[in-house]
């Protein structure tokens, strides 16, 4: 009877140790802040009913954190306030439909590209007067601050620019006659035409530009930026970052974007 208590009591310890091992082991995996305006899906948006954080930017970055074993704590930020964020230190990565450019990678360093985009118009659906990318001459634009559409819509020819705080706020203004066309990024472009914009607005066949998205980190956290890029370079590789992206945009990712 006491050899069994003796067991017993060995056993709950050896339980308790082993539990304390694994909870003192999950509290040790990093955990950093990724940030995004989430105002653009498909690629970021708030989900309704649960409150959580969706979209083809949120699966990546998660997708990318399990590879490299860090966790992700996803916070709703302003567009504008993502780079002065991450200079500052308050947030560790930022990821939302970012365009690497040379006067943002000199605040900021960025992975490997995670999509191609581009930028694209969208205007009422009786417009017939906006075709093609001359006819934004001398129209009223309107865009989202501190995004490559704001950069591109200011060298159109006496283009009348709008800006809004966030996205969302362009369409809205769109719909009620504000303003005659919003340029932005084309996935999100038709997403917003395809869900809540459908039969009030239409995008249009014109691509201004094409892009590469990057994640972006605080300039010189080179051992951040080498894990995401490796977690990127395994989900190519091992096939989910296609299904990823297939959910978000109905299709499979351009073969020179899998390969770089």
């Amino acid at each position: 009877m006491l050899k069994q208590f003796l067991l017993a009591s060995f056993a709950c310890a050896l339980a308790v140790v082993s539990g304390f091992g694994v909870s003192t082991k999950a509290e040790a995996k990093p955990v950093y802040t990724v940030a995004m305006d989430a105002a653009y899906p498909p690629f970021g948006s708030q989900d309704l009913k649960s409150k959580e954080y969706v979209g083809y930017d949120v699966d990546i970055i998660k997708a990318i954190a399990a590879k490299e074993g860090f966790a992700v704590k996803i916070r709703n930020l302003q567009f504008d306030g993502l780079i002065p964020a991450l200079r500052t230190g308050n947030i560790d990565i930022a990821i939302n439909d970012i365009t690497i450019t040379p006067d943002r990678a000199k605040n900021v360093d960025f992975s490997h590209r995670y999509y191609i985009a581009g930028l694209g118009v969208v205007v009422q659906k009786n417009n017939r007067t906006i075709r093609t990318a001359k006819d934004l001459e001398g129209k009223r634009l309107g865009v989202s601050i501190g995004s490559t559409g704001e950069e591109a819509a200011r060298k159109i020819k006496n283009a009348d620019v709008h800006v809004y705080n966030q996205l969302n706020e362009a369409y809205l203004e769109l719909r009620n006659g504000g303003v005659d066309a919003v340029v932005n990024d084309i996935p999100t472009n038709d997403y917003y035409v395809a869900t809540a914009g459908r039969g009030a607005v239409k995008a249009l066949p014109v691509a201004l530009t094409q892009e590469d998205l990057g994640i972006a980190v605080k300039k010189g956290n080179t051992k951040l930026l080498t894990q995401i890029n490796d977690g990127l370079a395994k989900i190519k590789k091992d096939g989910e970052f296609a299904k990823i992206y297939h959910k978000w945009f109905g299709k499979q990712p351009p073969k020179a974007l899998l390969h770089d």
